[in-house]
């Protein structure tokens, strides 16, 4: 009895599981229900709102989820009536279709909550098109529509007040297991055979995992912030609170640099001290791995014993490079600091869960340790709306492309009276994406798991002609779309093909609507395609010169708040902590804007290799950066203070104003060297520092150079960096 006790409750751990059992109830509900009443056709609408529901859905403290889901009903109703009454007049509704999708998607701006319902929204909206000649009275679709969606919130409430702390801890387990996937990144940077094509590679793809790192951790803070302003600090949010604490520390240390890679491998490629460094890298990535399914399965993370003999034999290692005088002790200061840096990793994992790690001041309000992003009142509205009526913004052009794409795709229907035209509003409002890139993507996903969804459809409607089996199949398929939709697309649109189809097949037309779905599918995807193409196509808007200046200047401000904490003490404040994610988050800008660069037209090969050069270079600058917040403490020696004081000056004024600096970099270089050779073992805090400045400045020249290249258009009828 014990035993299956502690399976269920082990089942219950299990996110997946419990969510695809909530997923089967919703269903079974709008399967089931009209079933044994005899009003079988309800069943289209109440699962069209579970579906619509599911994609709104977002998760929240509760009282903020009941306003959402009222917000969420009102909307649901509103357009779905709005459609049925505009429906028979083809000028309105085309006026009514453009304004309201503009509208629906600019809601966005407001922020994650508003974007989610105004999405279910425009799902609604398609919906009612295609079910508007169902039902005679124009309440009972939006009514049908409302009550599906309103099963499904009631399920989804529950399951909320059942494991209130499991939507956080999911995310926190997210958060290290990125961290992981990070440090195996970083631990190619050791490879003793590593050529300067295969250190950009391993830099690229060191900055990729980067920006989904910084993205995990911007969806926890949001998840942590609803949660404390909520619980006013109940003890399972302010323990996640301090986990995810630990693993920024963890990444501020873990991308930090303490020295040029590419000839690191060099001088030691015959040694083993490098393969020591990377065996502990991916031991503290394993480490991360293994606290995420700790976290995942609510058991205790047991730090490995591994990790101390490790630390042993490399701690040899360099203490035998330091006697035998072989290498220049530049270097072999270098690599004490990473090993250094190393240790207070293993430090932080091994006491993560430690009560000391659990100090928590009761004199502030624990909301005061988040950023809040939240709306501050009409003011705040109305300026977040201002800031994207623009061209500008990435929002506003994709409410206009998707609006002007929805609005031929009806024009194109009026016009052709084509069978269950509506599909194909449906599946270009699915596909289009605010990039060119993801909704290249979504168009080969979507045709394909749509021709396999109709093939699996016929057989299905054809081998299992009972109402109670294509009811269960439907239960089956609504449960798989929610399943594979974030991970394996085409596979989740084959599933709501199948689900479309038997509900279809409800009305008895399940066989005569295969066709028409898939030729309204590949209409709807050449829609999309045109409008991301040539309806304020991205290439023309992204600015890579903007992007690259925001960075360097939230570089700037996290070097000189690490500058300032060295003057006045280590301080890990909201302040620290805002701008050091300001420049992780501009760095995953960068990142992602480049990387993206292959697919776009016409690009220019030559700046593509700068840019990607130059995104090596940033991310190894404020890796720099980040080995001096690593190490911050408050210092007495006033010639290092001045001497910080003084690069702050010189790195802003070559990479923020394109200055040559008053004290030129070669200059200063000569001054560190000269001080890093007097090798003061009783400083060691003043020779770190002076160590990262020296790295910065050997880059630095190359960052500004590529800048001013990255920033000017050479040829304006070339679609280059500039232009994007």
């Amino acid at each position: 009895m014990n035993s299956w006790l502690a399976r269920l409750k082990q089942a219950t751990y299990n996110t997946t599981f419990m969510y695809n059992i909530r997923m089967i109830i919703a269903f079974a509900g709008t399967a089931f229900v009209p079933y044994f009443i005899g009003q079988q056709l309800y069943t289209i609408p109440l699962t069209l709102g579970v579906v619509a529901a599911g994609l709104s859905d977002i998760d929240d403290r509760f009282s903020v989820r009941i306003m959402n889901l009222i917000y969420t009903y009102i909307g649901f109703f509103v357009t779905a009536v709005s459609v049925y009454l505009l429906f028979p007049y083809p000028i309105l509704f085309a006026i009514g279709l453009i304004v309201s999708c503009i509208g629906w998607i600019l809601l966005g701006s407001l922020g994650r909550r508003y974007a989610t319902i105004s999405y279910g929204c425009l799902v609604i909206s398609v919906y009612s098109m295609l079910g508007v000649s169902l039902f005679d009275n124009w309440y009972t679709q939006a009514s049908l529509l409302v009550i599906g969606a309103a099963w499904y919130g009631l399920i989804s409430t529950i399951s909320f007040l059942l494991f209130p702390v499991r939507q956080v801890q999911d995310k926190l387990a997210q958060c290290y297991s990125s961290l992981a996937d990070f440090l195996f990144a970083k631990s190619n940077l050791f490879d003793v055979d590593m050529t300067p094509a295969s250190y950009q590679q391993s830099m690229i793809e060191l900055s990729l995992e980067n920006g989904k790192l910084i993205t995990i951790f911007n969806d926890m803070k949001t998840a942590l912030l609803t949660r404390l302003k909520g619980d006013r600090g109940q003890r399972d949010t302010r323990r996640s609170l301090q986990y995810y604490f630990v693993a920024q520390d963890i990444h501020e240390r873990a991308d930090s640099a303490h020295i040029d890679y590419q000839k690191l491998s060099k001088i030691f490629e015959h040694s083993d001290i490098l393969f020591r460094f990377q065996r502990i890298l991916s031991l503290q990535a394993k480490a991360c791995k293994d606290l995420s399914s700790s976290i995942l399965q609510r058991t205790p993370y047991n730090h490995s014993k591994r990790f101390k003999h490790a630390f042993q034999n490399l701690k040899l290692s360099l203490e035998k490079l330091r006697a035998e005088q072989q290498y220049d002790q530049v270097w072999v200061n270098s690599l004490f600091s990473l090993y250094q840096n190393l240790k207070a990793i293993d430090s932080q994992l091994r006491n993560v869960e430690t009560e000391r790690h659990m100090n928590f001041d009761k004199a502030k309000h624990i909301e005061n340790q988040l950023k809040d992003d939240d709306l501050k009142g009409w003011d705040d509205i109305v300026i977040r709306v201002k800031q994207h009526l623009t061209p500008e913004s990435v929002l506003f052009r994709h409410a206009v492309r998707v609006s002007l794409v929805l609005f031929i795709g009806y024009i194109f229907v009026q016009l052709t009276d084509i069978q269950y035209g509506y599909w194909i509003l449906l599946t270009a409002l699915f596909v289009s994406q605010p990039n060119f890139n993801a909704t290249k993507r979504r168009l080969y996903l979507r045709i394909i798991g749509t021709l396999i969804g109709i093939i699996l459809g016929y057989a299905i409607l054809y081998f299992i002609p009972s109402i109670e089996g294509q009811l269960l199949l439907l239960i089956l398929s609504g449960v798989l779309f929610f399943e594979l939709r974030s991970k394996q697309y085409a596979q989740a649109t084959a599933f709501i093909t199948i689900l479309a189809m038997i509900n279809f097949n409800l009305d008895g037309l399940g066989f005569a609507a295969a066709m028409p779905r898939m030729i309204d599918t590949l209409i709807g995807c050449a829609l999309a395609w045109f409008g991301v193409s040539f309806i304020f196509p991205d290439w023309k808007f992204r600015r890579l010169p903007r992007t690259i200046k925001r960075s360097l200047q939230a570089q700037c401000d996290y070097l000189s708040e690490v500058v300032e904490q060295y003057k006045h003490g280590r301080n890990n404040g909201l302040n620290y902590r805002v701008v050091r994610r300001a420049a992780h988050n501009t760095d995953a800008d960068v990142a992602s804007l480049i990387s993206t660069l292959a697919t776009e037209p016409d690009f220019d090969p030559a700046q593509k290799a700068q840019a990607f050069e130059f995104l090596c270079l940033n991310h190894t600058f404020i890796s720099y950066i980040a080995a001096l917040g690593a190490h911050r403490e408050k210092i007495k020696d006033q010639e290092v203070l001045n001497l910080l004081d003084k690069a702050l000056d010189d790195i802003q004024g070559a990479l923020l104003r394109d200055e040559v600096p008053d004290l030129t970099a070669t200059n200063m270089l000569q001054a560190i060297r000269q001080r890093l050779s007097q090798n003061n073992d009783d400083d060691q805090k003043s020779l770190i520092i002076l160590q990262q400045l020296s790295l910065m400045f050997s880059i630095l020249d190359q960052i500004s150079h590529l800048k001013q290249n990255l920033s000017h258009d050479h040829d304006p009828h070339a679609t280059e960096l500039a232009s994007l």
